[in-house]
């Protein structure tokens, strides 16, 4: 069986590929659990594997952003206005999270809007010097409120269609 038929075919390949995308930076769990239940998952397997890939690049955007920054800013000045963009919105996100720290960045990454979510809530983490054992958790929460917002929308719509 080759891959892109076992991807769409499987509901091993259908959950692995809701993993995917709810991986990517803005689309993350908000777009993979209606993906997910489009591909054929059921509402409760689309959660999950949209939990898992939403929540796998949180640490190491917390640990390792600003590394990966200077990296940038040094090795490929090019890309520096999208780095002083990306930190400017960190900076600005931050503002809202550091009032109430870890109960804000959990709230703030629980939020289903654009804008929101566990990319944008870990680089604010990141850029409020806030540590991965205390970061984390609060992006989890975060991320399971709005799975369970998302997949109560997503299952509403689909019992509509």
């Amino acid at each position: 069986m080759e891959l892109m038929q076992w991807l769409t075919d499987t509901m091993a390949g259908e959950f692995t590929l809701t993993v995917l995308v709810s991986m990517i930076p803005v689309v993350e769990l908000r777009g993979g659990i209606p993906f997910g239940v489009a591909a054929g998952l059921p509402v409760w397997a689309a959660f999950i594997a949209a939990v898992i890939g939403n929540l796998i690049p949180a640490p190491f955007i917390i640990v390792y952003i600003r590394r990966i920054f200077q990296w940038m800013r040094r090795r490929i000045p090019r890309l520096n206005s999208m780095v002083d963009a990306l930190e400017r919105k960190a900076h600005l996100k931050g503002e809202r999270v550091t009032k109430y720290k870890y109960l804000g960045l959990m709230l703030f990454v629980a939020v289903p809007l654009p804008g929101t979510g566990a990319w944008t809530g870990s680089l604010a983490a990141a850029f409020l010097d806030m540590p991965l054992r205390k970061a984390i958790p609060s992006v989890i929460v975060g991320v399971l409120i709005a799975g369970m917002a998302i997949s109560i929308l997503t299952y509403g719509v689909a019992s509509l269609i």
